[in-house]
């Protein structure tokens, strides 16, 4: 968990691929795409169907340990718009399960605009929060400071002749991009130019680890 500085306000950004607001005891998760397996399935590519159970122990082990009382998806939290009807019964009673002990907002996201049942939490396009914007996708016009999810960043970097690979933030002074949370997602490299059209110059990629914020430049 490491504090930094963000449009006038203490965040943390989480080894896991989440942030915290302490003063708000409120979390940001991105890109949880749950039943992505199962859609992939129904097409004959068969996965593990186990995705969205890992993903909401992964949320579940999140909260605990933050003490989170608020959480905000910011998109994209089903692979699809049937996704939500397709969540095994033990997944739709864990998710009601969270999102009744929270305050839990669904961002709508390009895979999942229409989905109107969630199995709890309430549902939103955007929303400002205290001075910050919350969306899916960056809007590259934006001059408030934004958080977002939709790229799935990563990066890639040499250790010791071999190549590493692993989800970041990527964070200019205007805008955070969060890493895909989903336990079934994959990434785009920070370099990708629709990431670097999206959040301008002067991007970083941020790696949190062992208390400390890795500071990666993106070269536009």
């Amino acid at each position: 968990m490491v504090p930094f500085s963000f449009g006038g306000h203490a965040l943390c950004a989480l080894a896991e691929g989440a942030l915290l607001w302490p003063a708000r005891r409120a979390l940001f998760v991105a890109d949880l795409h749950f039943e992505k397996a199962s859609w992939f399935a129904a097409r004959g590519q068969m996965l593990p169907p186990y995705d969205s159970l890992a993903t909401l122990a992964d949320i579940a082990t999140l909260v605990a340990k933050t003490g989170a009382e608020e959480l905000w998806c910011l998109g994209d939290s089903f692979h699809d718009s049937a996704g939500c009807d397709r969540l095994p019964a033990e997944a739709q009673i864990r998710l009601r399960a969270l999102t009744g002990g929270l305050r839990w907002t669904w961002i709508t996201g390009n895979h999942d605009p229409v989905i109107t049942d969630r199995c709890g939490g309430a549902v939103a396009a955007e929303a400002l929060v205290d001075g910050l914007v919350l969306r899916h996708e960056a809007d590259p016009a934006e001059t408030r400071p934004e958080l977002s999810g939709h790229f799935h960043p990563k990066l890639r970097v040499q250790v010791r002749g071999k190549q590493v690979a692993r989800r970041c933030f990527v964070a200019t002074a205007r805008k955070i991009v969060l890493p895909a949370f989903g336990a079934l997602t994959g990434g785009l490299d920070v370099d990708h130019p629709a990431l670097t059209r999206a959040i301008g110059k002067g991007a970083e990629a941020l790696v949190p680890v062992d208390r400390r914020l890795l500071r990666f430049p993106i070269a536009a």
